[in-house]
């Protein structure tokens, strides 16, 4: 049975901790994550590919600071824009060349550049938590503080910019995306989260300077075009209570009551796999069937329910 299914793919899966992130590396880690996708468009799944952004943005504002004496600056909206193109191009890319060499001559792939609405009074704006950029040391976090720039330790990988990050609302482009999937496309949305917006009182847009969270984002996504099934890739095959930790347990299912009691207890890192676990809660609290979260590599088995942690109703 044909469903609709969104799967986030993490933008740690495509610049990886460790590896010189060039734009042909990028392409690589591309395509070894969209394997498995390519199985579920196979089996005539129709899909809504979203991607995080942190590590692309950080580049982008290094390159804006480093340029800001002879080029224009960008804010952090027009950063995710630049971004959203920028990854779209190479995952709609990659998906096409993917469908052909498998023998699927009749799909294609889209990008669509995408605003999510958020409240621009939303207390988050004035405490900055979400990751961007590069992982870096101690030392060269501080050193930015100093300056001025907001950095925090990350889950105990190293230090990274954070910057604020609204709750999104509802994704401006929901309807097009709908009809393009509906129409057969493989639709690529809400990259980084997508762009944050507001309404001004004449019905116009304004940007905001800030990231939304992409996992959130494609929560809501998910369910404003009525997918039964989203999948959250990240860098782990399981989620975990006690990460890290001599007592650390692998969750193979869960409702989403267990995991909301579990996220009250603090058991997931933010920035990290809070923001993970509260989109699937609120997924399946919003009617969705079933959230699956686990490796990029795994994700075809884990949808076929061999591996990853899978969240429902009951």
């Amino acid at each position: 049975m044909s469903k609709r299914i969104v799967v986030a793919l993490g933008g740690n899966a495509i610049i990886r901790q460790g590896e010189n992130p060039t734009v042909y590396t990028q392409f690589r880690n591309t395509r070894e994550a969209l394997r498995p996708i390519v199985e579920l468009v196979r089996d005539g799944h129709r899909i809504v590919i979203t991607h995080g952004n942190g590590p692309q943005v950080g580049q982008i504002l290094i390159r804006s600071e480093m340029a800001s004496a002879k080029a224009y600056e960008l804010p952090l909206g027009v950063c995710v824009a630049q971004s959203q193109g920028e990854m779209g191009y190479m995952i709609a890319q990659c998906m096409k060349n993917m469908l052909v060499h498998a023998g699927i001559n009749d799909k294609e792939a889209v990008t669509i550049i995408t605003q999510v609405i958020v409240d621009p009074k939303d207390p988050a704006m004035a405490n900055p938590t979400k990751p961007i950029g590069p992982f870096m040391d101690e030392a060269r976090g501080r050193a930015l503080a100093a300056q001025g720039t907001v950095v925090r330790e990350d889950a105990g990988r190293g230090w990274r910019r954070v910057v604020a990050s609204p709750y999104p609302y509802s994704v401006y482009e929901r309807k097009a995306i709908l009809d393009l999937i509906d129409d057969g496309f493989i639709v690529v949305a809400v990259g980084g989260g997508g762009c944050p917006i507001y309404f001004e009182k004449d019905g116009t847009l304004e940007g905001v300077d800030a990231v939304v969270d992409k996992d959130l984002a494609s929560m809501i996504l998910a369910r404003e075009i009525g997918a039964e099934v989203l999948i959250i890739s990240t860098g782990v095959p399981f989620v975990y209570l006690n990460f890290g930790k001599p007592e650390q347990v692998k969750v193979e299912h869960a409702t989403a009551a267990q995991m909301r009691a579990w996220l009250a207890e603090g058991h997931f890192a933010k920035g990290s796999m809070e923001p993970k676990i509260r989109a699937a809660v609120e997924f399946i609290e919003g009617g969705g069937e079933e959230v699956i979260i686990t490796l990029p590599e795994q994700v075809t088995e884990a949808f076929k329910g061999n591996t990853g942690t899978h969240i429902t109703a009951k």
